[in-house]
């Protein structure tokens, strides 16, 4: 069969064509509503390039890209400058994913980009629990006068899912209204600034639909300053990889994931974006091998 996307330059070993493949792959190259540096729109084409300077197989999970039907199909064409429009193209585009039976992976982008395919996610799962993990709660009503923006995604979701359905991790940044809205008045839960209760979380879930969705400044900046809104106090790599083993030994039903905020250009070095690479492996890795576990 003939791989209709052949043309498209993928990230490394997934160029499986989309009527075979388990996991389907795609940038969404938006940040209209960054609020301080904006680049994460450049994100997936440099995510793509570096990619080939990795393996394809995870030691830390055992598992090879090569041995999974995973298949990237580029970037959704997006009309930038109108906000509202390519929320309806990206939740068009999950959409068409989702209703093919595949698994979701999109590579922000700003974090607004999550809630049009979380909401195509919904539409088919609406059972389904949030895990996210980021530097900042994202929790706000509105910001700048928009109820639609990178500051306000995870609240959106939570007017779709209510509480107890969103649980947060690493969270160090945000408004005293917004911490009080997680921590005391319980609409969501949240660990701040670590992720050591992820493992009890994820085993509460046992047999549950998950989403994932992970804003990359999660990770500290003196490991990962690519990002647009760089906050000190983060965790390290090696801290954060161990949610792979957690999510890979885990029975949840992942059915979609994200990675968002990767801002390749402010970071010379590109190890911002190698790392994001990584991460992505681990991730694909982890959802293939969760679709032959459920399956």
């Amino acid at each position: 069969m003939i791989n209709k996307f052949a043309h498209i330059s993928t990230f490394m070993s997934m160029d499986i064509p989309y009527e075979d493949a388990d996991v389907v792959v795609f940038g969404t190259g938006f940040d209209g509503t960054t609020s301080n540096r904006p680049g994460t729109r450049f994100a997936s084409g440099a995510m793509r390039s570096e990619s080939y300077g990795l393996e394809t197989y995870s030691p830390v999970l055992k598992l090879d890209l090569e041995d999974y039907k995973i298949c990237d199909i580029g970037d959704l064409e997006l009309s930038i400058g109108d906000t509202d429009r390519v929320l309806n193209e990206i939740y068009e585009g999950s959409k068409k994913i989702v209703q093919d039976n595949k698994f979701p992976f999109m590579i922000g982008g700003e974090h607004l980009v999550t809630l049009p395919a979380f909401k195509a996610i919904y539409e088919k799962y609406n059972d389904v629990y949030v895990l996210h993990f980021d530097a900042h709660t994202d929790l706000r009503e509105e910001y700048n006068n928009n109820k639609n923006s990178h500051a306000t995604v995870i609240r959106r979701v939570w007017d779709i899912l209510g509480d107890n359905r969103i649980f947060q991790f690493g969270i160090r940044s945000g408004t005293k209204h917004e911490f009080e809205f997680a921590l005391e008045e319980n609409h969501t839960y949240m660990e701040v600034s670590t992720i050591n209760t992820f493992k009890d979380i994820v085993d509460n879930l046992d047999g549950k639909n998950v989403y994932l969705t992970i804003d990359l400044d999660i990770l500290d900046p003196s490991i990962f300053p690519g990002t647009g809104t760089p906050e000190p106090g983060g965790v390290t790599y090696r801290e954060f990889e161990q949610i792979f083993k957690i999510l890979k030994n885990s029975n949840i039903k992942l059915v979609g994931c994200d990675i968002v905020e990767l801002s390749p250009d402010y970071d010379n070095t590109n190890v911002s974006t190698v790392t994001a690479c990584k991460i992505l492996r681990e991730l694909s890795l982890v959802a293939a091998n969760n679709i032959e576990k459920n399956a």
